[in-house]
């Protein structure tokens, strides 16, 4: 009898965030539908999640629709429009004139614009030297000091300023971006799309393809299959495998790879940062910030940067809700996840009142995720060196034997983006399909021979013979169809 906890399929898909999902989908409409995807947590949408705080939907992970209202349209932004998700326009130009000092001033206009114009031509001439292969001069650009500087530089390269450089999304898609602000949360995207080839029923997947709880945690190649184990001992074996998982996850001990992955694929994993990107939610008993649509984002200057510096306050997309969002990133991250929600809102606290006064009410309830400490996640996207060759880009998103790799990471043009990650998965199914298809040839064309073989034999062995070959040992035939759909 068969061991229960074991499952067979042609290809297994570990991870179900846009990246997993859209690949399945691949498979699914080239008529590969022997597959299970398997993953860790108890939903699929991966780093596209949302969550209820004081009665408002908002999004821990991934929250914009980057890249709108160019001459191409963003395919999450066709995909949105088609579910009439709720979205709001975010505009983050005005920030720069929003930035407040710890005595509750907003720096003068004047002083702000010269103060950002100096960053951006600091930023590009750093990124020139980077060019030139001059990063090693002894004239390179001075670092940021003032509290003001240290911010502005925060905003910029932070949160991918495209004044600093041309970034894909924005060229190509537009410049606009929308804050997701829907009760169904942005990773209802991904749901929309795993229902045209999963079973569901009243809005809830119940196709068995779908495996939630299972933590791979051993990836084991063998010469005609791949065998995974996950965390609670179930055991999965498959012609092949898609492994979405993030950089974070590749980078860390989480899953063992038999035989371990080649140095050219290590190396490139290793090359590539994770991002962490903290977004805390801070609910009040009334509004007492400047709520204009100009004053969205502001900015608070500190001697130490990256030091509560980035907020948002949700009266454009949840009016009343008199929720504030403040945005910490890599080692402010790790920081903040490392201690109490309480000291947490203790300093937000402190740096608020220094904004807005100390008469202002304490905060009544804060959200703080925990991207970093989550060990099927550890961070929130990938981050490429400024200047990345050929080489690492295809060595990242490179087969290993019959592992596939697919994610945000893997896309050329838009990683870090949610649309990145769509773009990826797509791509590895494809991928995928025309490797099974190519396997499936091979296997027909061998078989072929096979069967031929001996009556061939018979016929060189017996001059003038002529034997009648049955018409259905000429059929090319395969022992297995890979997966794909009869």
């Amino acid at each position: 009898m068969e061991n229960p906890t074991r499952t067979r399929c042609s290809v297994l898909i570990v991870g179900a965030g846009i990246s997993g999902i859209t690949a399945a989908k691949e498979l699914a409409e080239n008529g590969a539908e022997d597959f299970v995807i398997v993953e860790a947590a108890d939903r699929i949408g991966g780093r596209m999640r949302k969550e209820d705080f004081s009665g408002v939907t908002v999004e821990l992970g991934a929250g914009w629709i980057a890249g709108v209202g160019g001459d191409h349209i963003n395919p999450l932004w066709e995909m949105a429009r088609h579910s009439n998700l709720r979205t709001c326009f975010s505009d983050y130009s005005n920030a720069r004139y929003n930035i407040y000092d710890n005595n509750g001033n907003i720096f003068p206009a004047g002083v702000a614009a010269e103060a950002y114009d100096k960053a951006v031509e600091s930023a590009i001439e750093k990124l020139e030297n980077i060019e030139e292969s001059d990063c090693n001069s002894d004239e390179t650009p001075s670092s940021p000091k003032r509290p003001i500087d240290l911010a502005i530089d925060f905003m910029l390269h932070d949160f991918e300023m495209a004044e600093v450089e041309p970034i894909a999304t924005y060229t190509e898609f537009g410049e606009s971006e929308f804050l997701v602000a829907d009760e169904r949360g942005y990773e209802h995207l991904v749901y929309k799309m795993a229902e045209t080839f999963l079973f569901t029923s009243h809005g809830k997947i119940l196709d068995n393809r779908l495996k939630l709880n299972k933590a791979v945690r051993e990836v084991q190649q063998l010469r005609n299959s791949v065998v995974v184990k996950t965390e609670d001992g179930c055991v999965y074996e498959a012609n092949y495998v898609i492994l979405s998982v993030s950089i974070g996850v590749l980078q860390s001990n989480l899953i063992s790879f038999s035989p371990p992955l080649p140095s050219w694929k290590t190396e490139a994993i290793s090359k590539i940062d994770i991002m962490v990107y903290t977004k805390i939610f801070l609910k009040f008993p009334y509004k007492f910030w400047p709520s204009d649509p100009d004053k969205e984002f502001f900015i608070y200057a500190h001697e130490r940067r990256g030091y509560y510096t980035f907020w948002q306050h949700m009266e454009s997309a949840y009016p009343g809700s008199n929720i504030l969002v403040v945005t910490l990133t890599n080692e402010e991250s790790k920081r903040v996840e490392a201690q109490a929600d309480e000291e947490t809102m203790r300093e937000a606290m402190e740096v608020v009142r220094q904004m807005f006064g100390n008469e202002i009410p304490d905060a009544t309830d804060i959200l703080v995720p925990r991207w970093w400490s989550n060990p099927f996640q550890r961070g929130s996207y990938s981050n490429y060196p400024v200047y990345v060759n050929h080489q690492l880009l295809q060595h990242i998103k490179a087969p290993v034997g019959r592992v596939f790799f697919t994610g945000e990471h893997t896309s050329d043009k838009f990683n870090g983006y949610v649309h990145g990650g769509y773009y990826s998965g797509m791509d590895t199914g494809k991928a995928l399909v025309e490797e099974m298809r190519g396997e499936m040839a091979r296997e027909r064309e061998n078989h072929h021979k096979f069967l031929l073989q001996p009556l061939l034999a018979l016929t060189l062995a017996q001059p003038g013979a002529v034997f009648d070959i049955p018409r259905q040992l000429l059929r090319l035939h395969s022992s297995s169809n890979l997966g794909f759909s009869t």
